[in-house]
């Protein structure tokens, strides 16, 4: 038995077909677009522990660069424009080499730097990093970035002499007693790093600002 269609159930399809290509699809494409930006040039990070203390503090909000390091096509390893390499200094976003969750280090060490750690202080080619380094205190010096410390827990596992690998690098936490960080999983890939965290704009008790990393 053949079926028809009323005039009306026609009219009816036909408007439902006209508003998913002047509405629905627009909105589809525009979501699109934002998931690719987000992905490709720059996203948000929320802080959820003190592994960082004192740079960041717990529940801060991160305005990450997605770019600093290449653009890439979304969600895959793969560079279409090459831009930076990770410095030591940068405050990176990338996913643990131990389980996969998605934290925020500073890196430390790059390809062929060795590295000493001892009471939660680096040395870095022979060269304390420490501002005080007859005395071993102040915050550690990275070229024009300043990284202030909390010792306040010790200074975790000593890292007695190591050489950073081609093609990784080594990231720790400011909070040097209190970090889960490459002392536990590792040396991370210079590539697997998504991208550079670039200043705090929200903070508890302070709310909406911007200070940068």
């Amino acid at each position: 038995m053949e079926t028809t269609q009323t005039k009306d159930g026609g009219t009816r399809a036909f408007r439902v077909r006209s508003w998913l290509r002047r509405e629905a699809l627009p909105i589809v494409a525009m979501l699109l677009l934002l998931g690719t930006a987000r992905a490709s040039f720059a996203n948000h990070y929320y802080v959820p522990s003190g592994s960082m203390q004192p740079t960041l503090a717990p529940g801060d909000r991160v305005v990450v660069d997605m770019s600093a390091y290449g653009l890439r096509v979304p969600f895959t390893r793969m560079v279409l424009l090459e831009r930076d390499v990770p410095q030591r200094g940068d405050v990176a976003v990338f996913d643990s080499p131990g389980d996969g969750a998605r934290l925020i280090k500073r890196v430390v060490a790059v390809a062929g730097d060795r590295v000493v750690l001892r009471n939660g202080r680096l040395t870095i080619n022979g060269q304390p990093l420490a501002a005080d380094a007859e005395r071993g205190e102040g915050p550690e010096m990275f070229g024009a970035r300043t990284a202030w410390l909390d010792l306040a827990d010790g200074g975790g596992p000593d890292i007695p002499g190591v050489v950073v690998p081609a093609g990784k690098v080594l990231v720790l936490g400011d909070h040097r007693g209190d970090s889960l960080d490459g002392r536990y999983f590792g040396f991370v890939d210079a590539d697997a790093i998504y991208g550079r965290a670039v200043a705090v704009y929200w903070r508890r008790g302070e709310g909406l600002g911007w200070q940068r990393l």
